[in-house]
């Protein structure tokens, strides 16, 4: 089994397949739903023997959506590509602002090591590889930059406020 997921700094084997939207529910087993289908079928989803997370589309504004997903194991923030920040900010609301402290998984195109660093600034804890990632090579990108310069949701102290502390 290949291990292609970050989680917590760590590589392990990927769970929570995406379970297609018109498939069939499984009795027991860990898997991620579409907001779409998580809205169709929620309450068969929250049967006993069911972990399901659910996948939010960065259009998504998480504050609308929270009441719905607060209680799910992992939320799955969509990075379709680079030139969209929005699961960023979807991040740190539902780290700082609701203090959600379930998973946070990154998935998408733009789930590349060189930005790994700031995703999990950000509150995102677990990446989804793309294939032609290599995943140690992945797993440097969190020691890329020792310093911080701007609060995030890592709590790793800005530079700013070292100052003085010598």
């Amino acid at each position: 089994m290949s291990l292609n997921l970050i989680r917590d700094r760590q590589l392990v084997a990927h769970d929570y397949p995406l379970l297609a939207d018109d498939a069939a529910l499984p009795a027991s087993g860990t898997l991620t739903v579409t907001l779409a289908r998580w809205r169709q079928d929620g309450e068969a989803l929250r049967a006993p023997g069911l972990a399901v997370g659910v996948r939010i589309p960065n259009t998504v504004d998480v504050a609308d959506v929270w009441a719905e997903v607060s209680d799910r194991p992992m939320i799955n923030l969509e990075f379709p590509g680079f030139a969209d920040g929005r699961a960023y900010s979807q991040a740190r609301v539902l780290r700082d602002r609701y203090g959600y402290r379930g998973e946070i998984r990154a998935s998408g195109g733009a789930v590349v090591r060189d930005q790994l660093h700031g995703m999990a600034r950000c509150g995102i804890n677990a990446f989804e590889l793309r294939p032609d990632q290599d995943p140690q090579v992945c797993l440097g990108a969190f020691e890329d930059f020792g310093l911080a310069y701007q609060p995030a949701a890592d709590h790793v102290t800005p530079v700013l406020r070292l100052r003085g502390r010598r």
